[in-house]
């Protein structure tokens, strides 16, 4: 059985337990399982890690110690998947650059707050993981970020004329790594279901890769 780790917590304001409760179950309904821890500790033993096919940070700003975010970064440069959205993977450890490497992005703003009314553009419609996803508003954070030139972007939004991506994939050794800045709360997920779809198909093309890798 395909199995995936889930470690949630940091800032409560993103409603990280709900929000991976969410994702868990979404994984569950794919065949997956799915263990879900609130401590950073669950990423202390490299060689569990590396037996996964996914691994979900949901864990906004915070801090993780060298010995929790080593073993994490070698399984995935290994080919373990790695998934995750909003600030939960796009905000967290701030202090950690070669995490924030391997998102292939990181948070700067979200002008306005929460409540903005923006659109979501599906720019690569026969990507696999946007396949029959069409262009729609949400009333949420809408996510300024530094992010990484060589991401294969799937979707953006716009802040004026300035494009940004909110939907992602990219490599990091022999792992995928797939990121969407929607999520802000779990009461998101009931907006339009093609937000839990996104992130579903991302979450599992993730952890395709790890059969790939081996």
């Amino acid at each position: 059985m395909k199995r995936a780790l889930i470690v949630q917590g940091g800032w409560q304001g993103h409603e990280p337990k709900p929000v991976a409760d969410i994702l868990a179950g979404a994984l569950r309904k794919e065949g997956f399982e799915v263990t879900v821890s609130d401590t950073l500790d669950a990423f202390l033993d490299g060689e569990a890690l590396k037996a996964l096919g996914l691994i979900v940070p949901e864990w906004t700003m915070g801090t993780i110690t060298s010995a929790q975010l080593n073993p994490l970064l070698e399984a995935v440069k290994s080919g373990v998947g790695i998934a995750g959205l909003h600030g939960g993977m796009g905000d967290a450890f701030r202090n950690e650059t070669e995490f924030q490497y391997m998102v292939g992005g990181q948070w700067v703003a979200h002008p306005g707050n929460d409540g903005v009314r923006y659109m979501v553009n599906v720019v690569k419609p026969f990507d696999p993981i946007m396949q029959g996803i069409t262009d729609f508003e949400v009333c949420s954070e809408q996510y300024y970020m530094h992010v990484d030139p060589v991401i294969e972007v799937l979707a953006t939004t716009n802040f004026g004329e300035t494009v940004m991506p909110v939907v992602w994939k990219k490599h990091y050794g022999k792992g995928r790594v797939f990121y969407c800045s929607l999520g802000h709360v779990a009461q998101v997920f009931e907006q339009d279901p093609q937000i839990i779809t996104i992130m579903t198909r991302g979450m599992l093309w993730a952890a395709e890769g790890k059969a790939s890798a081996q």
